[in-house]
């Protein structure tokens, strides 16, 4: 895997560093790993659909704060991993990914810590993705108590618990605390500075509740509008960047469930302008 310089990366052929080995590995004091510049890489990868590449880098640097006692690195990495599983189906990696995520919450004090609760929204969404709601709506519900707790809350954060609990609550059937969650969401989203994918993604979700509350007949004339103003958050002035292609690939479909045919296509045709350019 080359970086952008065009040459290998440390990943593709260094071993992890030994912990038997002498200065400077051996060292008994903690070695941090670069969050920043392994999140950018995750994106650039994602950005070109290289979901082999996600997993070995992120492996690698998983082994990497590990045998540097980096437990804040470990949980950071851990984060990332849970979420790409859940993205490439892999169901038990992903929840191998969510136990060790879990532990060190206690481990590095991170009780009550917006961290905890990010943790929790990242579990709890993965879980949800491989069928167990319940699970996911208790540790939602821990999210929620911790994010509401504090009053600078960063607003995507909150905005994307409350469209994942919208999902939860719509799974259990409990479509009227769906409703009230989406709403939560797209009033949380809008005050937020590039919050119009996420709303995009809400109003789709709120379609598909509809629908299964209702029925397609009776819910016909609240589907077509909440796509409609899905549809048009498209066209929002923001980067189209490999977020926005990832957007549109995983939105595309519901459109053309609902026969919205030349916007699916669209929305697929940008999402692979995108991934080629990159």
């Amino acid at each position: 895997m080359k970086n952008e310089d065009g040459f290998l990366g440390p990943e593709d052929y260094a071993e992890p560093r030994c912990l038997l080995c002498g200065e400077p590995y051996g060292s008994a004091d903690v070695k941090p790993i670069p969050q920043l510049r392994i999140r950018d890489k995750v994106d650039e990868l994602m950005s070109r659909r290289d979901y082999k590449g996600v997993e070995r880098h992120l492996n690698y640097w998983l082994e990497e704060a590990r045998l540097g006692k980096d437990a804040r690195g470990e949980f950071f990495v851990l984060g990332e991993l849970v979420g790409h599983y859940r993205k490439t189906g892999e169901r038990e990696k992903a929840l191998a990914a969510c136990g060790r995520e879990l532990s060190l919450i206690g481990r590095l004090g991170y009780e009550g810590t917006v961290s905890a609760a990010t943790a929790y929204v990242n579990v709890a969404t993965a879980k949800g993705a491989f069928g167990d709601h319940r699970a996911a709506k208790e540790l939602f519900l821990k999210a929620k108590e911790i994010y509401e707790g504090k009053e600078d809350i960063d607003p995507d954060l909150l905005g994307g618990l409350y469209n994942n609990m919208g999902l939860t609550s719509a799974a259990l059937g409990e479509y009227a605390y769906a409703r009230e969650y989406y709403r939560l969401a797209v009033d949380t989203m809008r005050r937020s500075g590039d919050g119009a994918l996420e709303e995009a993604m809400t109003l789709l979700n709120l379609a598909n509740t509809a629908e299964a509350e209702k029925g397609a007949e009776r819910a016909e004339s609240e589907i077509f509008d909440l796509l409609d103003r899905a549809r048009a958050l498209f066209d929002a002035d923001r980067p189209r960047d490999g977020y926005y292609a990832f957007v549109c690939e995983k939105c595309a479909p519901t459109f053309e469930y609902y026969g919205y045919f030349a916007d699916a296509k669209e929305l697929s045709r940008r999402a692979e302008e995108i991934y080629e350019r990159t």
